[in-house]
């Protein structure tokens, strides 16, 4: 029988990853085992992004059909879901970057004779720090305060460039992946180095989840 068919036989095979990554708790570490990209790539039904990837659509909906179903970890409302994006990401972006970048910088320096030292993830670091800043101001100064004020005509435009740049975060994410080797250190590996790659690891964590929150439920609200 052919996929296509099959797949009409999956109640969740025609839903969005991205919708099902913000509305069922725990998939978005499903997606992450079987490298689904949830956040930029979100708007693609389950069954077309787990045929792309040669993922057979059986396993992947057994797998999000066992998670224990719960309601969703933000605000419902507009009004609350904004102070909780920039509560919650916003301000955490601007916390943790600055740590690792000087975390990466002495691993670089300490372990500077190594093979396997991390060559260039301090400047890496430090340039997507400044990719996100540029754009969480964006969003602070120009396109949220027109959503609390009940949004624009021409709200589409603005949405557009931060989805462009929603983009463009997660192919800096697969560049991090690469640097650090899937936030993976080496087995001998000093304590700043372990604690900069759990960093890098729930830094990645954040953004996709920052991503997906706003491409997937606050943008959808403006027709955008």
């Amino acid at each position: 029988m052919p996929f296509a068919q099959r797949s009409e036989a999956h109640p969740l095979a025609t839903r969005t990853v991205g919708e099902l990554a913000t509305g069922l708790p725990g998939a978005t570490a499903v997606f992450r085992a079987h490298k689904l990209d949830f956040c930029c790539g979100g708007q693609v039904p389950l069954a077309e992004a787990a045929a792309a990837k040669g993922i057979p659509l059986e396993l992947i909906t057994a797998e999000l059909m066992a998670l224990e179903p719960a309601p969703a970890d933000h605000p419902e409302a507009t009004a609350e879901l904004i102070p909780f994006i920039l509560d919650r990401y916003h301000a955490t972006h601007r916390r943790e970057l600055p740590e690792l970048v000087r975390l990466a910088r002495r691993v670089e320096a300490v372990h500077r004779e190594r093979a396997d030292c991390p060559r260039g993830l301090a400047d890496f670091l430090e340039g997507l720090e400044q990719a996100l800043e540029g754009h969480m101001q964006k969003e602070e100064q120009i396109l949220f305060p027109t959503m609390l004020a009940g949004g624009h005509p021409m709200i589409g435009m603005p949405v557009g460039v931060m989805r462009s740049e929603h983009d463009d975060h997660g192919r800096a994410l697969a560049v991090l992946a690469k640097l650090t080797k899937d936030h993976t250190p080496p087995l001998d590996g000093c304590g700043t180095w372990r604690a900069l790659y759990a960093g890098t690891r729930k830094l990645t964590d954040d953004v996709m989840a920052h991503v997906s929150l706003e491409n997937n439920v606050l943008f959808p609200r403006f027709g955008a």
